[in-house]
């Protein structure tokens, strides 16, 4: 089955508002396990979370491209990607929802999903991102967290991780932590911790968005910082360098989860205490 075209990322007229393509549009929250997927973004012979939603979608009737807040990248996680789509279905919303989850693999799940305003868009109306990364700090790797932590048997110092993780919060100039960035790199992180979490550490960021692999080139930074390899109060320097080699290396995806994306203010580091799985009636998550 056709679908509308997927727009450029940033020209100006995507931003505007569209009635939707096909009379109806609905958002979602779609919860998966990255492992087998390349990522969000449907790719011509790989399986893709994007892709996936598309081909249980068409046995549904006509429909356009799956929006997401944001794309991840592949291995990565994700507990509650907001997406729209716009379709021909008449489908309520429960029965869409239930009809589009017998179609994928268990591997990815939708919980909620509601009739959207035509003008809503889940990445450009999309006010903030929050990803989580997980590190495991035990003497033998974990068979059952295999994929979904970086384990890490040697000691971090979290207070300098912690000092490192202060110096990056606020609006600056990202590009030393960017892979392969082409888009203007000044970005703004709202919050960067690091939290002590049940045999590891958790690191807990949230921003208006964020530049390709910025979030996994963050969290490389601090694991440096905790091994003493890097001193953090070196941290502003590399972020006026706009130089990728300075910064730490890019930690592989397993360990990282899309946690949420907001469509009002930023609530603070109490989103990650309970991501939102469900679009409260008139309230935009």
């Amino acid at each position: 089955m056709s679908h509308a075209p997927e727009s450029a990322p940033d020209a100006a007229q995507d931003r505007a508002p569209r009635p939707p393509a096909y009379g109806r549009r609905v958002r979602f929250l779609v919860e998966y396990d990255g492992a087998a997927f390349s990522g969000w973004q449907a790719q011509a012979v790989e399986r893709s979370v994007q892709g996936d939603l598309e081909r249980s979608l068409d046995a549904l009737g006509p429909h356009g491209r799956v929006t997401a807040a944001g794309r991840t990248d592949a291995g990565v996680h994700a507990l509650a990607m907001p997406a729209h789509v716009d379709l021909a279905s008449r489908l309520n919303a429960e029965a869409l929802r239930r009809a589009i989850n017998a179609r994928l693999a268990v591997d990815a799940r939708i919980f909620a999903l509601h009739d959207a305003p035509d003008d809503w868009h889940a990445r450009f109306s999309c006010l903030w991102r929050a990803y989580r990364y997980d590190l495991l700090l035990t003497p033998e790797p974990s068979p059952l967290r295999r994929g979904r932590a970086l384990w890490w048997p040697r000691p971090l110092d979290l207070a300098s991780m912690r000092e490192a993780a202060a110096a990056l919060v606020g609006r600056h100039d990202f590009a030393s932590f960017a892979t392969q960035e082409e888009r203007a790199t000044v970005r703004e992180v709202y919050s960067l911790g690091v939290r002590a979490a049940p045999e590891g550490v958790s690191i807990l960021v949230a921003g208006e968005s964020f530049l390709r692999r910025m979030v996994r080139g963050l969290v490389g930074t601090l694991l440096l910082a905790g091994e003493g390899r890097l001193d953090p109060r070196s941290v502003s320097g590399i972020i006026g360098a706009r130089d990728r080699a300075l910064a730490g290396p890019n930690v592989p995806p397993r360990g990282l989860y899309f946690v949420a994306g907001g469509y009002g203010p930023y609530p603070g580091e109490r989103v990650f205490e309970a991501p939102p799985r469900w679009w409260p009636e008139g309230e935009s998550v």
